[in-house]
């Protein structure tokens, strides 16, 4: 649908890249490399922006043999059809991948593959193949820009590769985009318009427009219309509202894959239930023993569903031979007995000892059937059942080892935690070819415009970990290369008498401005400013006072991004703690190691400013 233009523009830029993600930062990178003065703008905050990217486990697909990564994404597609062109060049990309970390983010990648004995590789040995099945799985590699993971090091590699070319490219936070502008004739997209501090600006784009919003996560409507679901939670960004579709749908691109998506967490992929507008915890699935004994999941009606010791796939679970997301109920719950409780208290290598916050405590099987909203009669026969298989050793329901079947205790107390199905991302939106240049629904060619990331994801069906954030640089890079391009200036006619025709050029100065410049503190004298981006969020700055005996006599955060739950309590106490004990060396929070770890790292460098022993 063509959006008309009543008025001069605001600004112009050579390329217009929508989302500061991972895809976004990649295409307005290789934009500027290529000579095009670039905008990105964001609807999240600083240091909320960076999408799916940044709360991802920052491993990337890659393999050594590129016939074998043909043949394993082959067969991870089906039984669904592709564009083999794209495909081809996604696969390629991905062979190729250890040289672009070193050749375009400068860094040393860490191969899983090379480093057999290291902890990282084993965590994630079940990830590296994780269709082991699947022809060509044996090549299929995880490789990261060092070693570690769920640290968002990919997105602070790639959000400083953005920062360092500021000359290039402007960055505007909280500007969410909202539409594409077309010529109304021949379709060409020649800019768009973005919402800044509540006003309509309107922005040319001389060469292109990068499509990199990411997917609808957290959209209900669309979760609803596309997904088919009610009761899915976000464990990634919350600014993915399906802006990128809507805009897509308005200027008549093709759909596909909306009804694809991936989910992660304990079990097939539940979390525990958080409070309204919050994050999902994103949650290991490889705690032991919270897959055996006296402990079941059961659905909407109170009984079971899939067996709870199986391995799952990003969520998917099989089905019939085939690998499936299960259809998400909306009020699941694991419950357990009072043994089983004490183990999961007493669980000394717990990789998430929070969980037991959420318990609920029912004196009997009536009192819990209440709490969880179900018939009293059906929990009691679903318990009855898994003690009978128990017994047994024998699950005849769902095929669970029996091994791991320990009947639950006939009194009580009982225990439930409420459970969501975790939405770690969506993979549909607009089609694009393997330029990266989206296609309307005859397959022509939408002038000028580009799409990269999970913005109309290649993956379909089946889906290994870490595809999805190959993606992101291969096609991010083809889509800042192809947008830079200098395209013919289009005349762009008169549509009411306020519009004059404006052409622009590369050489055009009206630009917005940048959010993304660094700020100065200030501080008085024995005061010393500390940064950090080892946190989850962007910079963390501190400002710490010494006194004349060196000893630490205050820590103020002047600035910092980290999470609303576990991260702010680091914020707010280590600070405190660190000057009591006039040391950095305390203990991290619960829950927050990353925010913990920046907090006592920018104190350290400020401290090294003063030139004081930091322990």
């Amino acid at each position: 649908m063509f959006k008309s233009v009543n008025s001069n523009w605001d600004a112009t830029y050579d390329v217009v890249v929508l989302g500061f993600g991972g895809a976004g930062a990649t295409a307005a990178m290789f934009a500027a490399d290529n000579g095009a003065k670039v905008l990105i703008v964001d609807s999240a905050p600083e240091g909320h922006e960076g999408g799916n990217t940044r709360y991802a486990g920052q491993v990337i697909s890659t393999g050594s043999d590129l016939d074998d990564l043909r043949d394993y994404y082959d067969d991870l597609a089906k039984p669904l059809s592709y564009d083999k062109e794209l495909m081809e060049t996604y696969v390629k990309g991905l062979y190729d991948m250890p040289n672009f970390l070193k050749k375009y983010l400068g860094v040393e990648p860490f191969i899983m593959a090379d480093h057999p004995d290291s902890g990282v590789s084993k965590a994630l040995a079940f990830m590296r193949h994780e269709y082991p099945e699947l022809r060509g799985q044996k090549t299929h590699d995880l490789v990261t820009v060092h070693e570690g993971v769920a640290d968002s090091a990919l997105w602070k590699n790639l959000r400083q590769q953005v920062l360092d070319r500021s000359d290039m490219i402007d960055v505007l936070y909280e500007t969410p985009a909202e539409h594409i502008y077309q010529d109304p004739y021949i379709k060409s997209v020649i800019g768009v318009e973005i919402k800044r501090d509540g006003k309509s600006v309107k922005v040319k784009a001389n060469n292109g427009v990068v499509m990199a919003t990411g997917g609808f996560e957290n959209n209900q409507e669309m979760v609803e219309n596309y997904l088919g679901e009610t009761s899915l939670n976000p464990i990634g960004s919350l600014y993915n509202k399906g802006a990128g579709v809507k805009m897509a749908q308005d200027v008549g691109a093709k759909l596909y894959n909306m009804a694809n998506y991936e989910s992660y967490g304990i079990f097939h992929g539940l979390t525990p239930k958080p409070e309204a507008g919050q994050r999902s915890q994103f949650l290991p699935f490889d705690w032991p023993a919270f897959h055996q004994g006296s402990l079941m999941v059961v659905g909407d009606d109170g009984t079971r569903y899939f067996d709870e010791n199986e391995m799952h796939r990003h969520g998917h679970i099989q089905n019939h031979g085939q690998w499936r997301v299960p259809n998400a109920q909306i009020h699941p719950y694991v419950i357990f007995d009072e043994k089983k409780y004490q183990e999961l208290k007493n669980d000394k290598v717990a990789p998430y000892p929070e969980f037991l916050n959420f318990v609920e405590k029912a004196d009997d099987i009536k009192g819990l059937a209440k709490l969880m909203g179900v018939k009293p009669k059906t929990l009691k026969n679903t318990i009855k059942d898994f003690n009978r298989f128990a017994k047994k050793q024998y699950d005849a329901a769902f095929h669970r080892d029996g091994d791991t079947l320990t009947a639950f205790d006939s009194d009580g107390p009982f225990y439930a935690i409420a459970m969501v199905q975790g939405l770690l991302n969506t993979q549909g939106g607009p089609v694009h070819n393997a330029k990266t240049e989206v296609l309307d629904p005859d397959n022509n060619l939408i002038p000028h415009l580009y799409a990269a990331g999970e913005l109309g994801s290649l993956m379909g069906r089946k889906y290994n970990g870490g595809s999805n954030l190959a993606e992101n640089l291969i096609f991010g890079k083809i889509a800042g290369e192809n947008a830079a391009t200098p395209k013919a200036q289009v005349q762009e006619p008169t549509i009411d008498a306020n519009l004059g025709t404006n052409e622009g050029t590369s050489n055009n100065t009206n630009t917005l401005g940048s959010d993304a410049v660094e700020e100065k503190f200030e501080t008085a004298d024995n005061q010393y400013i500390g940064r950090s981006t080892a946190g989850m969020g962007n910079e963390v700055v501190v400002r710490v006072t010494v006194g004349n005996n060196g000893n630490i006599q205050d820590v103020e955060v002047l600035k910092e991004s980290e999470s609303e739950d576990y991260g702010q309590k680091a914020i707010k106490e280590l600070p405190k703690e660190i000057v009591a004990k006039n040391s950095v060396d305390v203990d991290s929070i619960s829950g927050a190691s990353a925010s913990s770890r920046a907090v006592k790292e920018a104190v350290t460098d400020a401290l090294k400013q003063a030139e004081i022993n930091v322990n």
